[in-house]
């Protein structure tokens, strides 16, 4: 997800550091080299890197990097960022060949043949991962790479949509008012894919003790204009599954004709490997298509993620084009062209290097750490959220138990532990839950259990430090850590124009759109 940025004014781009204080200049380098025996001997060290304007001039190479490595010192560090499911760690290996391969456009297979074609061994490895229909009576299915689960959302969604026009056109229907079933707990790029593709969404509610869609809620919601049902494999709040197999025997045994598409953003790569008998892909009849993100759980960085439908009657034939590029005919079913292989080379080599005896055993580690962060939070008094023994994704949801009485929420701690380096965010829940505020952990592949016992500690320790402030402090502090120490708080680049929007479910509810 991008965020949008001003372009600032040119009254606002020579605004003091420190408002009410003159802009102050340092003296000129006594000498005129621009580059001489150290970075920081240059004259490129005692001016302002360029923010607004592109320079008239050239910097040697040495010192551009170096001012730049400096400036991006003052990011976070990526592994105490505990609310994102990104993969923060890749062995060196497979980050070299990575490396090696930044400079092929993946789009041009008549170039680079090898790249397009470890695509297709990686759609096919995922697609028989999910029991996509392989026998000689079946129709092949079919699926490809995209730029993570948003890209592959979009495209299922607009699938779905084609699909249902044709079939309403054919009957003579009209086929202006499609909707899709889903649940208020989803990530927001399906309330994108909704606005953008002129979808209504109709939501099954969370509510204060199920976290999930319930099977028959959503089944009654589905009518005539309905494109298909979104069910989640791994909340983004809680980490439960929602109950796929329940919705496709109730859509089967009312002989309702509508599709499933399942958002196995983070679970695609997990529920395989810790609960392989659970139904949720295509071994039900009414799921058409899938999406999984290569960059979660798939364990390779941002961004890669992948689409796979059941056969090609799913995807129309005229959302695809065949393109004849750099001498090269190819079918194409995308939202990008351009692209690095950088990313689906390296989820080739976490398929094959890893196996599934490989992804196991990982998966199987985070489960246990994620059980045992949860059992070490419910002793320290908090209410557990999310499923345990692997019954959904490998991390931890919890809040503070209203018998306590505690002076401060969630938001509260989440700000102490702030200070403390961990990024635990703390989120208020989807609609209908009498707003609901929680705490989540992300267990990922570099969350050791020694590194649990560190956030443990700080969590109790950040505990006390709140119980020995009164309310008044605590929501000064806060105040200040939301408006000088978290660095969305100091952000400046967000444009005025579409601040405070009122279309979304952040917008109308106060839910919170969640990091993923």
């Amino acid at each position: 997800m991008v965020h949008l940025s001003t372009v600032p004014k040119d009254k606002d781009t020579e605004q003091p550091l420190v408002k009410g204080m003159e802009r102050l200049n340092m003296a000129e380098s006594s000498s005129a080299d621009l580059f001489t025996t150290s970075v920081y001997g240059s004259k490129f060290a005692a001016e302002d890197l360029p923010k607004h304007e592109m320079p008239e001039g050239e910097m040697p190479k040495e010192v551009a990097y170096r001012m730049i490595k400096d400036d991006l010192s003052l990011d976070g560090n990526p592994m105490l960022n505990l609310a994102s499911f990104v993969t923060t760690y890749m062995e060196k290996e497979v980050e070299d060949l990575m490396t090696e391969s930044f400079s092929k456009n993946f789009i041009d297979y008549e170039e680079y043949p090898q790249s397009a074609d470890i695509q297709n061994r990686c759609v096919s490895m995922i697609g028989r991962l999910f029991n996509a229909p392989v026998g000689e009576d079946d129709a092949a299915a079919v699926g490809t790479s995209t730029v993570g689960s948003s890209e592959a959302i979009m495209l299922a969604v607009l699938a779905m949509k084609k699909r249902w026009q044709n079939a309403r056109k054919a009957a003579g229907k009209p086929c202006d008012k499609p909707n899709m079933v889903m649940s208020s707990a989803v990530q927001v790029c399906w309330e994108k894919a909704a606005r953008y593709f002129e979808v209504e969404e109709k939501y099954v509610f969370c509510t204060p003790e199920r976290y999930v869609i319930d099977p028959e809620e959503t089944v009654n919601l589905v009518d005539e204009n309905t494109i298909g049902i979104c069910v989640i494999l791994g909340t983004t709040y809680t980490g439960e599954y929602e109950d796929a197999k329940a919705v496709n025997d109730l859509l089967i045994e009312r002989d309702i004709d509508t599709v499933i598409h399942i958002d196995a953003a983070s679970g695609g790569f997990v529920a395989p490997f810790v609960v392989p008998d659970l139904e949720w892909d295509f071994r039900l009849e009414k799921v058409v298509s899938i999406n999984t993100s290569g960059h979660k759980y798939g364990l390779v960085y941002p961004g890669v993620g992948w689409v796979v439908w059941r056969a090609p009657e799913y995807l129309p034939k005229e959302l695809v084009f065949n393109i004849n590029y750099l001498g090269a005919d190819q079918a194409s079913f995308t939202l990008n062209f351009s692209k690095g292989a950088s990313q689906v080379i390296g989820q080739y080599y976490q398929l094959i290097r890893l196996g599934k005896r490989g992804y196991r055993s990982i998966m199987g580690n985070l489960t246990r750490t994620a059980d045992y962060l949860s059992d070490s939070l419910e002793r320290l008094g908090f209410i557990i959220m999310s499923q345990k023994g692997g019954a959904g994704l490998p991390l931890v949801a919890f809040r503070i138990d209203p018998k306590s009485k505690k002076h401060y929420d969630e938001f509260a701690l989440a700000h102490q532990l702030r200070q403390r380096s961990w990024v635990v965010p703390a989120y208020t829940m989807a609609p209908h839950t009498d707003d609901l505020k929680m705490l989540r952990v992300v267990v990922r592949e570099d969350f050791s259990k020694s590194r649990c016992d560190q956030l443990l500690c700080d969590i109790r320790l950040s505990m006390g430090v709140l119980d020995e402030l009164d309310k008044d402090e605590i929501k000064k502090h806060s105040d200040f850590i939301r408006q000088h120490a978290s660095h969305s708080g100091k952000s400046r680049h967000n444009h005025p124009h579409y601040k405070n929007e009122r279309h979304s479910l952040q917008g109308k509810t106060g839910k919170t759109h969640a990091i993923c």
